[in-house]
């Protein structure tokens, strides 16, 4: 879907931008992708790692809170994978205004610059923790997800369609754990584990991305995207990267849940199950019962949580992901 097109990727620069990049590269033949970000010493490193595709990757430094730079980078792009972010759970806590900014006022920003540019369809990444948000960026991404479904109400004549792909942590971001856990282990000290019963969803980042590529291949516009994926033990994943080392308990941080809920039992009545994924359905007239036949309704006391999933990651899985 993606040959002779234009794809735009904000927050590009990040781990799930370039592997995204990578894949769509390798397997499809797109006409350009932009790379939309703030970090001017990010995009020289990612241009030098895609040195050999120079002919199509674009680079443009911008933040999603300037609109008037997204409706320039917008200019005749058929796809937006909408990555930009700020995300850290403790940092939002601290510094709130800066994750309404970014989370939800960026988010208004690319909804009215892809209408504009009549943009053909967009795909907001969100995160688990903006169901039943305790946290402030928890809180930010939900209002994300609920602007981005809205939006297809009023794109009019643009006809742009916007959906949103829902997930838990992911194995090899920069914001993960695992890097955390593996460098503290390297230091022989002890690694901190907030709490031994937290439970959180984990997913690569090649599977994240092809998620996102194939929700985009299925979307009708308004849904929210759950993938079916495993859960693991916080302490757990300790014992898979470094058998043998000391944790030491030090509680839970400012906004952090024991175990995370990526569907709630509110959200059940809308939600249908395909073979790979949930679809959160969005509670507008204008939504068909028709899209995603396929699918079927799950039950009214349905919710999808890391500690009662029907799937679950050992430490011996863990360790063969990690060698990958």
């Amino acid at each position: 879907m993606f040959n002779n097109k234009t794809i735009l990727v904000t927050g590009g620069t990040g781990s799930f931008g370039k592997k995204f990049v990578a894949i769509v590269l390798k397997e499809f033949k797109p006409k350009k992708i932009i790379i939309f970000s703030r970090d001017e010493l990010k995009q020289f490193e990612m241009a030098q790692q895609f040195a050999a595709h120079e002919e199509i990757l674009r680079f443009f430094i911008g933040d999603v809170r300037d609109r008037e730079r997204l409706n320039r980078a917008f200019h005749k792009v058929d796809y937006v994978v909408h990555a930009a972010a700020l995300k850290q759970v403790p940092a939002m806590e601290y510094n709130p205004s800066e994750a309404v900014k970014t989370n939800i006022i960026g988010a208004m920003n690319i909804i009215d610059a892809a209408i504009s540019s009549k943009v053909k369809a967009i795909i907001a990444l969100s995160t688990d923790k903006a169901c039943n948000p305790v946290n402030l960026y928890g809180a930010t991404k939900l209002c994300s997800d609920k602007l981005f479904v809205a939006a297809n109400s009023y794109s009019g004549d643009a006809e742009t369609r916007f959906s949103v792909v829902r997930y838990g942590n992911v194995f090899g971001s920069r914001g993960s754990v695992v890097p955390f856990f593996k460098e503290r282990a390297k230091q022989g000290g002890e690694l901190p584990i907030t709490d031994p019963r937290m439970t959180r969803f984990w997913i690569t980042l090649e599977q994240g991305v092809r998620f996102v590529i194939k929700s985009f291949e299925r979307m009708r516009g308004g849904e929210i995207f759950v993938p079916k994926i495993p859960s693991m033990k916080v302490i757990d994943l300790a014992k898979a990267i470094a058998p043998g080392t000391k944790t030491k308990t030090i509680g839970i941080r400012p906004g952090e849940k024991v175990h995370e809920v990526m569907i709630s039992s509110d959200d059940a009545k809308k939600t249908k199950e395909l073979d790979d994924c949930y679809v959160i359905q969005p509670a507008f007239q204008w939504w068909s019962n028709e899209n995603h036949a396929e699918g079927k309704s799950v039950s009214e006391d349905f919710y999808y949580s890391s500690n009662t999933n029907n799937q679950w990651l050992t430490v011996p899985q863990l360790q063969e992901m990690l060698k990958e």
